[in-house]
């Protein structure tokens, strides 16, 4: 599992404040450089960062890559509008019902794939791993209470519960990612919180509190750090969901009609009875939703290798 770095914290104890900000910032610098190093060393997990930097390099240049805009509608030299076209020269991808080019729709859908992975799995770890640490250290009625209210958000499900909040709210973007951010953070959670019941029973902890330590410099001085591979492994893994979730509301006429998605270009073949004739529409955007959702996957196979040493018995 995680590593403990007691040695380098007692190192920045006898060390200036300015001189112990740049030794733990070599040392997360180091702790990073290894974890990529690991990735890059498993042919699949390098596959897999590959395909997502092409992702996100496509989402950054979209609109130097994109022909036309998202919901821009394609005309034939006579002024006509070019409805459910096979892929050719003008339109890689070809079009769909309405005219619109379904390249340029894949293109632009990136975007919202990676702002809705991103944020959803940036906010789901960041309450998970805040629950976590404040259940394991402090226990008693504080992690019952904590442990009580995750298990009620166990208990819930994703699907039904969004498709009632959304149909009471009006349907966003980011009404999405915070249901995406309700979903996802009770695992972390619960990980996180296991991890720091078996840290805090370290001999580096008794020697941080002998020291003089407080509840809170232990807290996110000393264990904090040792439990961050778990959180950057489960935003990895957050990242996938939230683009399944987003794509999954979209499918089925919940997403946000103002912003075009992979999920919502699915769910416009399919009202117009387009999922089998029109096949250039339905093709880009599912397989684009599986090899980002197989890319990350591959990348947190590789990176949970290097937490747990014995998977790469397996």
């Amino acid at each position: 599992m995680a590593e403990e770095r007691p040695i380098s914290d007692l190192a920045s104890n006898l060390a200036s404040p300015a001189d112990t900000r740049r030794l733990r910032l070599a040392a997360a610098l180091r702790q990073n450089l290894r974890g990529l190093a690991v990735i890059l060393s498993y042919p699949s997990g390098a596959a897999g960062l590959v395909v997502v930097l092409l992702f996100i390099a496509i989402a950054a240049l979209a609109p130097l890559i994109a022909h036309y805009g998202a919901f821009e509608v394609v005309y034939n030299a006579d002024h006509s509008v070019i409805r459910l076209s096979p892929p050719s020269w003008q339109n890689w991808f070809g079009t769909t019902n309405q005219g619109m080019d379904v390249f340029s729709q894949l293109v632009w859908g990136s975007r919202v794939a990676l702002i809705v992975g991103l944020l959803s799995a940036v906010g789901s770890v960041v309450i998970g791993t805040l629950v976590g640490l404040v259940a394991g250290y402090f226990g008693g009625w504080i992690d019952e209470a904590l442990m009580r209210m995750t298990d009620v958000a166990f208990g819930i499900p994703f699907l039904p519960f969004a498709m009632v909040v959304i149909s009471i709210a009006k349907p966003s973007l980011g009404l999405v990612i915070l249901l995406v951010v309700f979903f996802l953070w009770r695992t972390t959670a619960r990980v996180i919180r296991a991890q720091v019941l078996t840290l805090k029973t370290r001999p580096f902890i008794w020697a941080a509190r002998a020291a003089g330590a407080g509840d809170l410099q232990i807290l996110f001085r000393h264990i904090t750090p040792n439990v961050l591979p778990l959180s950057f492994l489960y935003m990895a893994i957050g990242v996938q969901t939230g683009v399944m979730l987003e794509a999954a509301l979209s499918f089925l006429g919940f997403g946000d009609p103002n912003v075009l998605s992979w999920g919502i270009m699915l769910n416009a073949a399919f009202q117009a009875g387009a999922m089998r004739s029109a096949w250039w529409w339905v093709l880009p955007p599912g397989l684009a939703l599986s090899l980002f959702v197989i890319a990350i996957f591959m990348i947190t196979r590789a990176y949970e290798e290097r937490l747990n040493p014995r998977l790469r018995m397996m």
